[in-house]
């Protein structure tokens, strides 16, 4: 199921060239149009777009995991529509092997998908003074977070009655981050917005990252607490996912 996925990748490049490309257009253009402005307001006088690159770079990471999930929705949404699973069943594989293949392939392009972005934020002017051990931290989290938001993307596919409706359904991870830490401070933010933005689960794991890493004001200041918060975050997302897609495949591959 992996190497099939992976095939479909290779098949369509143009779909992987897009996933990938959102959050990199959302990257230029936050920091190249806005970046001057938010990061003075950021971090005072002295601040600018290198510090604003610094502050955004974490929450476009954690867009990219929610872009690539985007596609893992479609895929399954595609596959229970069009009669691959009946075949499936004839078949001597054993039953959520199409599922863990989504959710394999989904890891290997997340994972080129991240690299690509972090090395245009790296062209773009971010800097870390992360060590080895941080940096295997932010990789941990970043799988963490993968599969959580995968296991749910996948469960959102098959809860779906149509493709179309998959596509849209998890556009809302994409929009999380706007509504977090992501690109403003919780704290500028109205009262109930601001009350919203630091109680759901992307702030404590955009912190979590730039506590790891290093950047933007406060970094590091409650490391222990995000990433704690990160991980209890992923752990029940994805288990409740995972039950989740399970009965749901079973009861409609059933039909």
């Amino acid at each position: 199921m992996l190497r099939r996925r992976l095939r479909q990748m290779r098949r369509h490049p143009s779909l992987t060239l897009l996933l990938v490309g959102q959050p990199i257009v959302l990257l230029l253009l936050f920091v190249t149009v806005f970046g001057g402005t938010m990061g003075a307001g950021l971090a005072g006088a002295g601040g600018g777009r290198a510090e604003y690159l610094t502050y955004i770079t974490p929450a476009v990471l954690l867009m990219t995991i929610a872009s690539v999930a985007l596609a893992t929705a479609i895929g399954v949404a595609t596959d229970m529509t069009e009669g691959i699973v009946a075949r499936f069943r004839t078949m001597a594989v054993a039953r959520v092997s199409m599922l863990a293949g989504h959710v394999t392939g989904a890891l290997v392009q997340t994972a080129f998908a991240v690299v690509l972005v972090l090395a245009v934020a790296v062209g773009l002017g971010f800097r870390s003074d992360a060590g080895p051990t941080a940096w295997l931290g932010v990789a941990a989290l970043l799988l963490l977070m993968t599969i959580a938001l995968t296991w749910f993307t996948v469960a959102l596919g098959l809860a779906a009655s149509s493709v179309e409706t998959a596509s849209n359904t998890p556009m809302f991870l994409v929009l999380l981050p706007f509504l977090g830490s992501g690109f403003v401070p919780t704290g500028s933010m109205p009262a109930g917005i601001r009350w919203f933005a630091e109680y759901q689960p992307f702030t404590p794991m955009i912190d979590a990252l730039r506590g790891l890493l290093g950047v933007g004001p406060g970094a590091g200041t409650d490391l222990g607490t995000d990433a704690a918060l990160t991980v209890g975050w992923c752990v029940l997302i994805t288990g409740a996912s995972y039950l989740w897609a399970r009965r749901l495949y079973d009861t409609r591959a059933e039909r």
